[in-house]
């Protein structure tokens, strides 16, 4: 059994390795035919293989925390329209190569729907990548002065979908304007987006000193994106209520 277990090792088929033992009881046990048993190591290799890239691509998507659509209090907010957040939960916006765009207030859960999302794409087997956009356009600023902007800026394009977020907390200052809009613009219809926005459309141009860059930038991104307002109130206000309350 033990040179056995390390010729699978060899061939790198852990998933076999670990049940073997388990799956020969059972094989013995219920008189399986070597189809049927056969059937069963292949069945675990490959579900080992698919958690092992599923828990690789999590730790390489850079994600915040772990949200879920089922953890989202929609009575909370019911401006959201829960269909269309289950729509967009089967993925097939990045198939299309389409965006999300989630607009609303600090604490209305634009975040927590952004990464319930990345979370199923995860799942799916895309490949994702969760970014403030403060951290994004520092890191291409910061890049340009060890020359690895062009890889820094194939590392953020890599990525099926890119999550950029909190979009318009800050300023972006005229020289990282134009990466943003690089970052945009070699995505478009290339490669799918998150943005969540404390912004409307119509302040964007607040977000970017160049009037004429943000509306190139907000053209490419509403031209294929599913919008979706969010008109409540901040889950962290209640929060902060409900232990006002109980003092």
């Amino acid at each position: 059994m033990n040179s056995l277990k390390n010729r699978l090792k060899d061939f790198k088929l852990s998933g076999i390795c670990n049940s073997l033992e388990e799956r020969l009881s059972l094989a013995k046990q219920k008189s399986m035919g070597y189809l049927e048993f056969l059937e069963l190591l292949v069945e675990d290799e490959y579900n080992t293989r698919k958690d092992n890239s599923y828990k690789k691509r999590f730790s390489q998507s850079k994600l915040s925390s772990y949200k879920t659509i089922e953890d989202f209090d929609f009575a909370f907010q019911p401006s959201i329209d829960k269909r269309l957040i289950n729509d967009c939960s089967t993925c097939s916006f990045i198939s299309e190569k389409r965006n999300i765009v989630f607009i609303g207030k600090p604490g209305t859960g634009k975040t927590h729907l952004a990464i319930a999302i990345s979370i199923k794409a995860l799942m799916k087997g895309f490949k994702v990548l969760f970014s403030s956009c403060s951290e994004l356009l520092y890191t291409l600023n910061a890049s340009k002065a060890d020359n690895t902007y062009f890889k820094k800026l194939e590392y953020y394009l890599s990525a099926d979908l890119l999550v950029l977020d909190e979009l318009g907390f800050k300023k972006i200052p005229s020289y990282s304007a134009n990466d943003f809009f690089e970052i945009i613009s070699r995505r478009y219809e290339k490669g799918s987006l998150i943005i969540t926005t404390n912004k409307t459309f119509e302040q964007w141009t607040d977000i970017f000193d160049d009037h004429n860059l943000a509306s190139a930038i907000l053209d490419r991104i509403v031209h294929y994106s599913t919008i979706i307002n969010i008109s409540g109130h901040s889950y962290r206000a209640k929060s902060l209520k409900k232990g006002g309350d109980s003092n």
